[in-house]
């Protein structure tokens, strides 16, 4: 088989370190990603390719420098002085306290948990991409992005079961606090709170709904989450939870009516409907069927209304149907409004025109109360750093998950495959954790959640103190991560003024021709 090989002596040096279950990664020169395929074109001294591990076994060397830097943390330095601090304990306590036990299973637990995933495999950089019509899909992990009939079924007996059982009033408290954890939950749990939420909410009387209508649309609803880490149905559970929340705790209630209470439910169940992992920029830069489909303008968000409706048009799932014909189209105009409020690249004008009104702000005003149940579902979809840190952080590593190492083709390292721009706070190239959370905090959260909180001081306590406290955490890590940086930029340039010996400085000649003789030593044959 022809293969077409790199003589310069950095490629060799990744290629040797690679093992044998190790995945590459390869640039051309103009910085895209490639296929490493014997189709490849030679090389030349003015263009040579690039090679990169990408991903090492985790059985055999401990992650690299570039996984670390992207994750905020050196996991190898990390493991030694979590391995001092327990020595440390024994030493002073006289034995190691249980919670420390429980915190290494758990840690246990989730290495098996990786490690039981196919090797790696969900990266999907080893396929060979089709230059046909039918694009693949980009998710290769063995588990489907769509769910299957038997995933389905399952989880709609299970719900279907537990659908008749009384939640307890203390369930029900908590369900109403920014504080909830969703993590203990499965998704026919899910299911059941989210029908708890209706019931409490006195839509099922008002309304008429009736409780098989309501089962069929959540089981509708369920199965067209897709399976992805971050946009998929627990996060539709999450933004409907704190949309849930903030109504209680602002006694919304007293002051708009239950048909708008209806619209900003339904539309936080609904507003990731069929996300599939891949952005509004990926979506009109690279021109798929969605961004042609609308026009490039909020291209998902349309989709999600549209798969929403497409669920309410059959009457066995439709929870309006027992709505008048003024109260339904109502409700479909604010689902509208809402779910495409949720397109980030609309923030600045929405809560501008929130701001300009917040002083003479009036719930009798239509106009008023439009604005406010956008900026309420907006706040809703973005809420996880609201919440105590051990709930919130768990999401923001699905988000890195999804987008910088996703279930497929991160999307950054398809956008670089593809030759499209690279959307900037997604690039695993540049972005690390704590960087891209001190960012969207600082300028994003923090200013909308604080304008929220101006029409209802009670949300002081309960959303801006935890978003806070969340700014400071990750600055605090920015700031760590920085001085590591530091720290292994001075020791390498010590390594470096070590490895000039004298005797290399005496005879250079011969120092050259050693070099000369490992560069021929490199070189590959004549193809």
């Amino acid at each position: 088989m022809h293969v077409c090989v790199c003589y310069f002596q950095d490629l060799f040096r990744s290629a040797a370190e690679a093992g044998p279950h190790d995945i590459l990664k390869l640039y051309n020169p103009k910085g895209n990603i490639i296929n490493i395929s014997p189709r490849l074109e030679p090389n030349s001294p003015n263009s040579c390719y690039k090679l990169e591990v990408v991903a090492a076994d985790c059985n055999s060397e401990p992650l690299g420098v570039e996984l670390a830097v992207a994750l905020g943390f050196d996991l190898s330095s990390m493991e030694k002085r979590l391995q001092g601090l327990e020595k440390k304990i024994l030493i002073e306590a006289g034995e190691t306290p249980a919670v420390v036990y429980e915190m290494k299973r758990q840690v246990e637990s989730f290495r098996e948990k990786l490690e039981s995933v196919e090797h790696l495999s969900w990266l999907g950089l080893f396929k060979e991409l089709s230059e046909g019509t039918q694009k693949p899909s980009p998710f290769y992990h063995k588990r489907t992005l769509r769910k299957t009939r038997e995933e389905c079924e399952h989880v709609r007996e299970k719900f279907l079961q537990m659908s008749s059982l009384e939640v307890s009033e203390e369930v029900r408290q908590y369900l109403k606090t920014p504080t909830f954890d969703n993590w203990q939950w499965e998704d026919a749990e899910i299911m059941v709170l989210l029908q708890v939420m209706y019931t409490d909410l006195d839509f099922i009387a008002t309304f008429n709904i009736e409780p098989e209508v309501l089962h069929q649309f959540l089981y509708e609803v369920y199965k067209r989450y897709n399976n992805i880490p971050f946009h998929n149905f627990k996060h539709c559970f999450c933004v409907t939870q704190m949309m849930y929340g903030l109504i209680w705790l602002t006694d919304l209630k007293s002051k708009i009516d239950s048909i708008d209470l209806l619209t900003m439910l339904t539309s936080a169940v609904c507003h990731d409907l069929d996300h599939t992992g891949y952005n509004n920029a990926y979506q009109i830069n690279a021109r798929t069927e969605l961004a042609l489909r609308y026009n490039d303008i909020s291209p998902l968000e349309n989709h999600h209304c549209a798969v929403a409706f497409e669920i309410l048009e059959k009457n066995e799932n439709n929870i309006f149907r027992n709505l008048t014909t003024e109260q339904y189209k109502r409700i479909r105009e604010g689902i509208i409004k809402c779910i495409l409020a949720t397109d980030m690249t609309r923030h600045n004008e929405i809560l501008n025109k929130f701001k300009s009104i917040l002083l003479v702000f009036d719930f009798s005003n239509k106009d008023h109360r439009d604005v406010l149940m956008m900026i309420m579902i907006k706040v809703s979809d973005i809420s996880n750093e609201a919440r105590p840190m051990d709930v919130a952080e768990p999401w923001l590593d699905s988000y890195n998950l999804e987008f910088l190492l996703s279930t497929g083709l991160p999307q950054s390292d398809k956008e670089k495959l593809e030759g499209l721009p690279v959307t900037p706070f997604m690039d695993r190239d540049k972005v690390t954790k704590p960087s891209s959370q001190t960012g969207f905090i600082g300028f994003v959260l923090l200013p909308l959640f604080i304008e929220l909180a101006n029409l209802f001081p009670c949300l002081e306590q309960h959303i801006i103190d935890p978003v806070r406290k969340a700014l400071d955490y990750y600055t605090e890590m920015e700031k760590a991560l920085e001085r590591e940086k530091l720290i292994r930029a001075q020791s390498d340039k010590a390594a470096a003024a070590k490895n000039t010996t004298p005797q290399n400085l005496q005879n250079p000649q011969k120092t050259a021709n050693s070099q000369s003789e490992a560069g021929n030593a490199l070189k590959p044959p004549t193809l």
